[in-house]
């Protein structure tokens, strides 16, 4: 679990700070983000919290969107905070894959099994890291992707009630009450991607 989690958490900070830094944003790496180095990305609390729920975050990477080469600062922010979870998808596609073909001609073998269980649960972490983020709630990505586009009440309303919102998210957290509904859409993300691989795998011959 735990080298699951510093794998998927890595890759998730380190892609924001990639994605502002191919956008002329510099600030990650004059701090030392930019980096696969885990320690420079864990949050105690949201490292605790994936390997206990499943569920967790990083320590956020620092971003300055006016930094950003694009004239519209609102689209250069909604990429940065979207390359983190992109990143958890296509690592679980990856991962996914090799996990299928081990299965396909590893069955035999104890190790390659071994391997391929843990392709899985790195997998499914980095799905449920994804899902996590997307929730439109500050200060997770998916409220940087949004809430930029959004009208101008909703961002003044959103930024001046930050901090109330997020401890009411985080009261919600730790009741559980979110846990079907994120265990319920990385189920369907998880099924959907074997389901891709599978069709892939069958259409170029390799089963």
């Amino acid at each position: 679990m735990i080298p699951a989690v510093l794998i998927v958490i890595t890759l998730h900070e380190l892609s924001h700070g990639f994605a502002a830094y191919l956008l002329g944003d510099n600030t990650a790496k004059d701090r030392g983000r930019l980096t696969f180095n885990p320690i420079a990305h864990i949050d105690i609390f949201g490292f605790l919290c994936m390997l206990v729920a499943g569920i967790g975050w990083a320590k956020p990477v620092p971003v300055s969107p006016y930094n950003f080469k694009l004239k519209n600062k609102k689209v250069g922010m909604a990429i940065t905070a979207l390359a983190g979870p992109l990143a958890n998808l296509i690592l679980a596609f990856v991962f996914l894959f090799i996990r299928t073909l081990l299965i396909i001609y590893g069955y035999d073998k104890a190790i390659l099994m071994g391997l391929a269980s843990f392709l899985e649960i790195t997998a499914v972490m980095s799905i449920g890291l994804m899902a996590f983020n997307l929730i439109p709630i500050p200060p997770l990505d998916g409220s940087k992707i949004l809430l930029p586009f959004m009208p101008p009440k909703v961002i003044e309303f959103f930024y001046k009630n930050e901090r109330y919102i997020s401890i009411g998210f985080l009261i919600v957290l730790m009741l559980d009450l979110l846990d079907g509904v994120i265990n319920t859409v990385v189920g369907w993300i998880l099924n959907g991607i074997i389901d891709l691989i599978i069709k892939i795998i069958i259409g170029v011959g390799l089963i």
